[in-house]
């Protein structure tokens, strides 16, 4: 695989809004998805940003973003939870892969947070399995939204995105450094089911001039 131009991380960050924008006005250009595409990423990769999101079926990454083969290394979990695996994947992706933009994508109806504040009201005793799991992670950010008197869905969703960012920067000194020298900048953005826009949530590391609204804003 050629070189690929250094792409900085508000260049991604452009990349990622104007794909967002055609797949919101129905006009996708479908970029990187032929088979010379995927003859050129054959030998390596080298995608130009991080898409770690929830596993919700409705956010396929390549497809609301309008990218191909090569242009996003995704992480996906139910609720956008993070565990080493999540940490592992993402520190490789930005000091192996030299990803520039780590974007957390949080959405509303998120059957994550919802099950969290469900089992908040009638008592985690209720839940089974490997499902418990992932409500506990998710239950600080339920906790800060009510503490901070926010009740409404995309509120919550929101702290949710914000809490995400906080911990993986907390837990991950190589992602947290990548940020304060320039190199790789993270973003949070929430989508909306209803007509595909990605929302600004919050920034780490980026220009403020570069964290314009998304279209769903």
């Amino acid at each position: 695989m050629t070189d690929a131009p250094t792409v900085t991380p508000s260049d991604a960050f452009e990349l990622l809004l104007a794909g967002n924008e055609r797949f919101v006005a129905g006009a996708p250009q479908h970029p990187n998805q032929d088979a010379a595409r995927r003859a050129e990423t054959a030998p390596g990769q080298r995608p130009f940003a991080v898409l770690f999101g929830c596993s919700d079926s409705r956010l396929a990454a390549e497809i609301i973003f309008d990218r191909g083969l090569g242009d996003l290394f995704v992480v996906r979990t139910a609720g956008h939870v993070a565990g080493p695996e999540v940490l592992g994947s993402i520190e490789y992706a930005v000091s192996v892969l030299d990803c520039p933009l780590v974007v957390v994508l949080g959405h509303d109806s998120c059957g994550a947070v919802a099950a969290t504040c469900a089992a908040l009201a009638d008592g985690l005793g209720s839940t089974t399995g490997y499902v418990r799991d992932v409500i506990e992670r998710v239950t600080p950010s339920v906790l800060a939204a009510r503490a901070a008197g926010l009740t409404g869905d995309d509120d919550i969703i929101a702290e949710h995105i914000r809490h995400t960012i906080d911990l993986l920067l907390d837990r991950s000194r190589l992602l947290a450094d990548q940020v304060t020298s320039g190199q790789t900048a993270v973003v949070g953005l929430s989508y909306r089911l209803s007509d595909g826009g990605a929302r600004l949530v919050t920034t780490r590391g980026l220009p403020a001039e570069a964290a314009a609204p998304g279209p769903g804003a």
